[in-house]
């Protein structure tokens, strides 16, 4: 199907209201367009169950990568971790439809090439991966996501470490650092390894840290843009037309922000 307008939302946050303030203002047809999520659907706003409803009800029109907050809600709806106190995910965890919701989630990817010139990733794409090298390496994790025993990814998926990436790593290690940069990255050290503590701006940071986008990707072709979320702090600002952030903090009273991918235009709508 050929779309009208292609567009991608940063993190909704369970912000339903504003979600469909946006789309109204984008003049969003479920009929004639696409809408991609960065990932991070659900948490911290006022009905995650409704966003998650209607964003099902969109069927082909709508396609998402997951983020930290939606790969922990699968492991807290598995009882395997428990809900943190800023979420405000019990509605939904008390939904009637919450299986059906949770495997429609569990089918999509950490990241995806939406076209030839655009990638989507929750937090980002680590230094050493091409975009192709990311999709692939999403794939692996989506494997394990999309089995029947997925609990058993999700129960190895928390930790810190590996910090740093290598070819050779395998298992649940490989596995473990694939979603920590696909989900948590925002800056790492000198030697490229993630670092995880550090959640502010750019200048309200170390110097022994860099944001991700700043440190040198050989494999990015010119042409290429990675969108992303995860990091309401940047406020939008990456400095590098490469990289779109499109968290801009909605949840935190600022804006919900959507990128028209046709006219490269952002569409804001303020909390």
């Amino acid at each position: 199907m050929t779309y009208r307008n292609t567009f991608v939302v940063g993190d909704i946050q369970g912000c339903y209201s504003g979600l469909q303030r946006l789309l109204e203002k984008a003049k969003f047809s479920a009929d004639k367009d696409k809408l991609f999520a960065v990932g991070d659907l659900v948490a911290r706003g006022e009905d995650s169950l409704s966003t998650l409803r209607f964003l099902k009800s969109l069927g082909s029109s709508f396609e998402t990568v997951l983020g930290n907050h939606d790969l922990h809600l699968l492991a807290v709806a598995n009882k395997i971790r428990k809900p943190k106190k800023a979420d405000n995910l019990q509605p939904l965890l008390d939904a009637p439809d919450l299986k059906a919701l949770l495997d429609w989630l569990r089918q999509f990817p950490l990241a995806k090439k939406i076209n030839d010139n655009h990638t989507i990733v929750h937090a980002g794409l680590y230094p050493h991966w091409s975009t192709d090298t990311l999709v692939s390496l999403s794939d692996e994790v989506s494997k394990k996501l999309q089995s029947k025993h997925y609990t058993d990814f999700l129960k190895n998926m928390y930790g810190n470490t590996p910090v740093k990436w290598s070819d050779k790593l395998e298992g649940e290690s490989r596995t473990r650092f694939i979603v920590n940069a696909c989900t948590r990255m925002r800056f790492l050290h000198a030697d490229t390894s993630l670092e995880f503590e550090t959640k502010t701006h750019p200048a309200q940071a170390s110097k022994s840290v860099v944001p991700w986008f700043k440190v040198d990707n050989l494999h990015l072709k010119a042409q290429e843009q990675v969108l992303f979320g995860h990091w309401a702090a940047l406020n939008s600002e990456t400095q590098d037309d490469r990289f779109v952030a499109l968290d801009t903090g909605y949840v935190w009273g600022q804006e919900m922000t959507m990128l028209d991918v046709n006219t490269g235009k952002l569409i804001q709508v303020h909390a």
